[in-house]
């Protein structure tokens, strides 16, 4: 959902032309795979991180507005709630010291937007759900002034017939509904994409998918919401549930969920764009003037806006994306598994692990998809997220093993190798994935240190002690000294 758009309604004649749009736009997008049109040399990675924002007490900071004002720097965009704003890092080649790029770029960004911001009573915080965050931060006149996130919650809830239900169950349940899709920016996240060519495409997104348990089980970060104890990673059944279009009746009748695991493994890119508009309704049913045929004839590169602007509106938690840069088309997989933080440091040993792992799996002799069914990548992943670092998943030639004994044991070695393909020094790779294996051996992550926190505060007021406890990790998270090392 990266395009902006104007506030408007729509007709039936609307959504007629703009499926026969996409349609077309489908048509050409296969065309070009066919005629070898993408980018395919020297292929690029970048991230992107959602920060929440809170005052000096540790409560939401409904200032999206003034903080972006005040950074006055167009990496930083807004997000959902008013509470949330995006930073996009630039691209980069793994070779040339990508990683410690990201790392110093992203740590001068956040310092120098933390500086300007805090004028303003918004302090930055990467966490997957703002832990602070009350019933009242999430009605509708809290949400970013900009006109598509408004039209987008309408035609959600338009698409439900009723209001959205919230049912988490974990060490304690959360039953709640909303009159908007603003819970869903109680989830921020991370964003890691990589670059590929059509051919290897398939081979990139299956190994993300089949790896996005072990992701979610070392890096979860979100165990807290509306003040309940609930999953380790609770963005995963919240972001699901405040999404979804489909009512109770349409969910019994097997209908697909917008925020979709998937269901197969795949064989082309072309398997997702397809599947995007074979099962999901247009939301926003928006036409461009564009001929994507006569472009492509001229010589050219379609933007194939609606095709992008539907994809955008179906949140796979391994996305295709279709891009253009200086011309040229490519394509990549966005792997939005991750929440952001605790720090830095976390996040980038997070994308070393993620971008060495991939590597060497998509480009392995035997598959791993084709060794274990997507039932089980599936299961894997939602036990990951309830259970975070103490998950125990199924792996091909170990069955059951904990996540953390899995990672120590066959994974790091795994992307050790995966990043000396991409052109990693030993330095670089043994600093970072370092970070992951004494997280795995202590058996500490952001969200394991939280709760551990909170269970120490008993007798007190839920929300003062989750106020307390965020301060105190706010203040570690300023020091990018990683999680596990936090006493």
């Amino acid at each position: 959902m990266g395009e902006d758009v104007d506030a408007q309604e729509f007709s039936r004649a609307d959504r007629t032309r703009y499926r026969e749009k996409v349609h077309r736009c489908l048509d050409v997008f296969e065309r070009m795979l066919t005629e070898q049109r993408f980018h395919t040399d020297d292929p690029m990675t970048g991230l992107e991180v959602e920060l929440n924002l809170v005052d000096d007490q540790g409560d939401p900071a409904l200032k999206n507005a003034e903080a972006l004002a005040a950074i006055a720097d167009p990496a930083f965009q807004t997000e959902l709630g008013q509470f949330n704003i995006e930073i996009n890092v630039p691209p980069a080649w793994l070779r040339d010291s990508g990683l410690t790029t990201f790392e110093s770029h992203l740590r001068r960004s956040l310092n120098d937007a933390e500086e300007r911001s805090s004028e303003v009573g918004a302090h930055q915080v990467m966490i997957g759900i703002l832990p602070t965050l009350a019933p009242g931060h999430l009605r509708p006149s809290h949400m970013s002034a900009n006109p598509r996130y408004r039209l987008l919650s309408e035609q959600i809830l338009n698409a439900r017939g009723e209001d959205i239900r919230i049912d988490v169950t974990g060490p304690e349940r959360l039953i709640t509904t909303a009159e908007s899709i603003l819970p869903e920016a109680a989830c921020t996240s991370t964003q890691f994409h990589v670059q590929t060519s059509p051919e290897q495409f398939a081979a990139y997104w299956n190994a993300s998918q089949a790896i996005s348990s072990v992701q979610l089980a070392i890096g979860a970060n979100s165990p807290y919401c509306l003040g309940k104890e609930l999953w380790r990673e609770t963005r995963i059944p919240l972001f699901e549930q405040a999404a979804d279009t489909r009512s109770e009746e349409l969910k019994a009748q097997g209908v697909r969920p917008r925020v979709w695991f998937g269901e197969r493994w795949i064989t082309s890119v072309f398997d997702l764009f397809e599947e995007n508009v074979r099962y999901f309704p247009a939301l926003l049913p928006i036409t461009s003037d564009e001929d994507p045929v006569a472009v492509l004839e001229q010589g050219g590169a379609p933007t194939l806006a609606e095709l992008r602007l539907h994809n955008g509106t179906i949140y796979r938690w391994n996305r295709p994306v279709y891009d253009i840069s200086h011309g040229t088309p490519h394509l990549r997989v966005e792997n939005r598994v991750l929440p952001a933080g605790p720090t830095v440091a976390d996040l980038v040993a997070n994308a070393a692990f993620y971008f060495g792992l991939v590597r060497n799996l998509a480009e392995s002799d035997r598959p791993l998809w084709s060794q274990m069914s997507f039932q089980a990548a599936e299961e894997n992943f939602e036990t990951a997220a309830e259970d975070g670092i103490d998950a125990t998943i199924y792996w091909p030639g170990l069955g059951e093993v904990k996540a953390t004994e899995l990672v120590l044991r066959r994974l790091l070695p795994m992307a050790h190798a995966g990043l000396d393909s991409w052109g990693v020094g030993a330095d670089e790779s043994d600093r970072l994935l370092g970070i992951i294996e004494q997280r795995c051996l202590l058996g500490v992550n952001g969200a394991s240190w939280f709760v551990d926190r909170m269970h120490g505060r008993t007798g007190g007021d839920r929300f003062d002690a989750l106020r307390e406890t965020l301060l105190e990790y706010c203040e570690r998270m300023h020091s990018n000294e990683p999680v596990h090392t936090w006493d």
